[in-house]
């Protein structure tokens, strides 16, 4: 590919020996929650029959953002960030490896999934906010694009890899494996990685710092629209994942829905790899509204109840939509304060997670009284109605 003028290179990005380092940690940690969740899920299933709790321990590996956001964001400016990765991958194989142990019964797992998931959210801050360390300009925001991929990645490979690891070694086995790949990751952040300061030093990093931080952060007109922005019509979209699955079933190919879901997660990996190596860095923000409407614009297309062939091409290309928050990268970045920048990413991942997350419950309640080809459609009007909504931040003359 033909790198577009004035813009960096994935080349570049590798180039950077510490981004090397961040990155193969984010891999591991990728590929080690996608098996726990899936291992742990089918381990639940297996001791229960139930479907209910096979599902609250997927999202157990989800939930604790919402809380962990709201009481312990603090700790990613207060902390150093390498000690605060390290800290939660010695603990994920610390739970992963009590859950291989079969020594709890299935309520003790899922509540010590669901509390010790908590600082999530400060570790995954602390790893964003450490990205503008190691990478400048529009490197930044290729970096930015590569963990996208990566995360649209596993989602497309990471399951049936895991379902292949589980038929051979057993649930048990593979959250044993989960482990490794968990002291792997911080072995690899304690020999690897440079240590870096704490943002902020003195004071508290409690619940009420936290608090009281995002409420500034909020109040800030600048970093309020451009978290809306990231957070809105991406949200509602997901709502169609929701009903996904009664989808395929109604078509009469239920074996469907595992490559619907996979469309998405390719549509957003393509979308990052293109968007963000051969458009130019002033074209990504004049691209930014039409993106962000590509995300629901395509949806519309499920009202006649297309083939799930089609359907897999619709959402292939809303998918690809994502790629609009490359353009606000930078300008995030700017508008936050260095001292609070830990915090504004981790507010800004809490909120994705937790909308997300409520989006999709809310789509699959709303699929239990309509059909789901009209939920689709009704996900998808929303999402574009988000994206006119927040047509002015979306502008490239709208700068913090």
């Amino acid at each position: 590919m033909i790198p577009a003028p004035g813009s960096a290179t994935y080349r570049e990005v590798f180039a950077v020996g510490q981004f090397r380092v961040l990155f193969g940690s984010y891999t591991l940690f990728l590929a080690g929650e996608t098996v726990r969740t899936l291992a742990l899920s089918v381990t639940v299933y297996a001791a229960t029959g139930s479907p209910l709790l096979s599902a609250l321990a997927y999202a157990a590996g989800f939930l604790p953002y919402a809380v962990g956001g709201t009481l312990l964001l603090a700790l990613a400016d207060r902390l150093p960030p390498r000690t605060v990765m390290i800290g939660y991958e010695v603990l994920r194989a610390a739970v992963s490896a009590v859950l291989a142990a079969g020594l709890l019964p299935v309520p003790g797992m899922l509540a010590l999934v669901f509390v010790t998931g908590l600082p999530s959210a400060v570790a995954s801050a602390a790893r964003t906010a450490l990205l503008p360390d190691l990478l400048d300009g529009d490197r930044y925001v290729l970096g930015r694009a590569v963990f996208s991929m990566a995360a649209g990645g596993t989602q497309v490979l990471g399951f049936a890899a895991g379902g292949l690891l589980i038929a051979a070694a057993g649930a048990p086995g593979a959250l044993w494996i989960t482990a490794a790949t968990c002291l792997a990751s911080a072995g690899l952040l304690r020999l690897r990685l440079a240590d870096h300061p704490r943002r902020r030093t003195g004071g508290a990093a409690g619940a009420g710092e936290t608090w009281r931080v995002n409420r500034e952060l909020l109040g800030r007109p600048a970093v309020r629209g451009l978290l809306l922005a990231h957070w809105a019509a991406p949200a509602l979209m997901v709502g169609a994942e929701g009903v996904l699955v009664p989808y395929a079933a109604r078509a009469g190919a239920p074996d469907a829905a595992g490559p619907l879901f996979a469309a998405v997660a390719a549509g957003m990996f393509a979308g990052n790899l293109i968007v963000g190596r051969l458009v130019r860095p002033a074209d990504r923000e004049r691209l930014a509204g039409p993106l962000a409407l590509a995300l629901g614009v395509p949806l519309l297309g499920f009202a006649p109840g297309p083939a799930p062939g089609y359907a897999a091409v619709l959402l292939a290309v809303s998918g690809f939509g994502v790629a609009y928050q490359l353009a606000l990268a930078r300008r995030f970045l700017d508008a936050v304060p260095e001292t609070r920048r830990g915090q504004a990413f981790g507010l800004l991942l809490t909120g994705t997670m937790t909308l997300q997350g409520l989006a999709a419950a809310a789509g699959g309640a709303l699929g239990e009284v309509a059909d789901p080809g009209l939920v689709v459609t009704l996900a998808g009007a929303a999402s574009a109605t988000a994206a006119l909504l927040s047509w002015r931040t979306l502008s490239p003359s709208r700068r913090p």
